[in-house]
């Protein structure tokens, strides 16, 4: 009676006499193990559903994420941001760029592994194509194009397809408002902007996740190329333990079995690789730390009745057996982490003073003050009132000074719909009397009230200019 273990590594070894190592010639058919790695992976893709889902949120009657580029919007829930408060975006940006390498610096490319769109946009088409055209090792074997492999391949490219279309929809989603969007986009109503990108994205998504697949990762990423210099010696990153491995060979069992290393030469690592490397030969560009090599190898040591960890994530100083340092001994951490705290507080602070509505003041240049018949000298400006809530506002304009003035041009109301950006012209005048040839600094002040009773108030300074037409003119001003 054979042997159940007897038959599973022979069937190991006989399936790893197809598997091949990634030349860049050939397509990688990564054999699907299920393991905890695998399950954390797909836990991990799923945060992408935020990106499918998120342009769906309402929030107070309209989209909750919505980047509004013609009108110069981007509506984040109740908070409107102009291009002018636009610095957050920068200091947003540098957040997730030293996130990410706050994250390699601790455990390689973990991002890559679990959370790239190319890695899980990848899983996901080759499990649609092995649902429809079976195993790994049937895949890299010849077949003739008979009518049911026709159709297979015509599901599976056209749900390939189907994919890229709606990740193209999704983007423009964000930017375009997904209900506008799924309105006009299939009545030819959009403009052309939005059809370009959803046909790159489309193509985009299809040629890379489809086609290209790993060699987006050693080719065409530019993050596999610097990643490198990012590591040392105390980063966690899968790793196979030479000491307990080697010497490499057949499962014995006889005496010799005993100087035999762990390591039976399934080459079961290498098979689930999805970018065909063996992680037995140390890190390599191509490694994206997405852990399967984990599952396969604690599965095989599952049944030849060996430890786990032969490959686990570990540093080259703990496989070396060196003393291991924490984390809060390193000071890269440190320094990234005082950069993240450092532009996430920037990015609150945007945030916490970003005012409902917006007062802009724009001053009349030609000419740049009037003198009246009665001696007194008037300014015009234009004040640009911008209502960011999503509810009327009626709203009235003041103006301050260190000295007596009259405003004009703004002794009554206004009401602004919601979103909508009104200009109004305003002229201050003030007597002789009050005016040195000294910059005077006015304020203009906005306040008022929502539709539903809540108060809201903005203001800005600017300079009042009245120097006479003799005088050697030096224009400063604070907007």
């Amino acid at each position: 009676m054979s042997n159940p273990l007897d038959n599973d590594l022979d069937q190991l070894y006989a399936e790893s006499a197809a598997w091949q190592v990634n030349t860049g010639t050939t397509t990688i058919h990564a054999k699907r193990l299920p393991g905890r790695w695998r399950r954390i992976k797909w836990w991990a893709a799923a945060v992408w559903l935020i990106f499918f889902l998120g342009p769906y949120v309402p929030w107070d009657g309209r989209q909750a994420v919505l980047f509004d580029i013609p009108n110069r919007q981007y509506h984040l829930f109740a908070v409107t941001v102009l291009p002018q408060d636009f610095w957050m975006l920068s200091l947003l940006l540098l957040f997730f760029a030293v996130l990410l390498a706050v994250t390699t610096v601790i455990a390689g490319r973990v991002y890559c592994g679990f959370f790239c769109f190319q890695t899980v946009w990848t899983d996901v088409f080759t499990w649609l194509e092995e649902w429809l055209e079976g195993p790994p090792q049937q895949r890299r074997q010849p077949r003739p194009l008979t009518k049911q492999r026709l159709q297979r391949l015509a599901i599976k490219h056209g749900l390939w397809l189907l994919i890229g279309l709606l990740t193209g929809l999704s983007f423009v989603a964000w930017f375009y408002g997904a209900i506008p969007l799924w309105r006009d986009f299939f009545v030819g109503a959009a403009n052309g902007v939005v059809y370009t990108f959803v046909a790159l994205f489309t193509a985009g998504t299809y040629l890379l996740a489809g086609w290209l697949r790993e060699q987006v990762c050693f080719w065409l990423c530019p993050y596999a190329r610097i990643q490198g210099v990012m590591l040392d010696r105390t980063t966690i990153v899968p790793a196979y333990d030479l000491s307990r491995g080697e010497p490499r060979g057949r499962l014995k069992k006889d005496a010799a079995a005993n100087s035999q290393g762990d390591c039976i030469d399934c080459n079961l690592c290498v098979a689930v690789c999805p970018t065909g490397i063996d992680i037995r030969k140390g890190q390599q560009e191509g490694c994206i730390t997405c852990a399967l090599c984990l599952d396969a190898c604690d599965q095989v040591m599952d049944k030849i009745d060996r430890p786990r960890g032969l490959i686990r994530y570990a540093s080259l100083d703990e496989l070396e057996g060196q003393p291991t340092r924490s984390l809060l001994t390193r000071p890269r951490v440190w320094l990234y982490g005082a950069i993240l705290l450092l532009s996430l507080s920037g990015i609150l602070y945007g945030l916490s003073t970003i005012n409902t509505v917006e007062l802009h003041v724009l001053h009349e240049q030609s000419p740049l003050f009037v003198e009246l018949s009665d001696g007194s000298i008037q300014n015009r400006y234009t004040l640009k009132i911008f209502n960011k809530t999503h509810q009327a506002a009626t709203l009235s304009v003041t103006a301050t000074a260190a000295v007596p003035l009259t405003l004009h041009g703004v002794e009554s109301e206004l009401t602004l719909g919601a979103g909508e950006i009104t200009p109004v012209v305003a002229y201050i005048k003030i007597a002789p009397q009050w005016l040195d040839h000294q910059p005077l600094t006015l304020n203009f002040a906005l306040t008022g009230r929502l539709a539903d009773g809540t108060l809201v108030n903005a203001n800005r300074d600017h300079v009042f200019y009245h120097f006479p037409a003799n005088y050697p003119l030096e224009i400063t001003q604070s907007d």
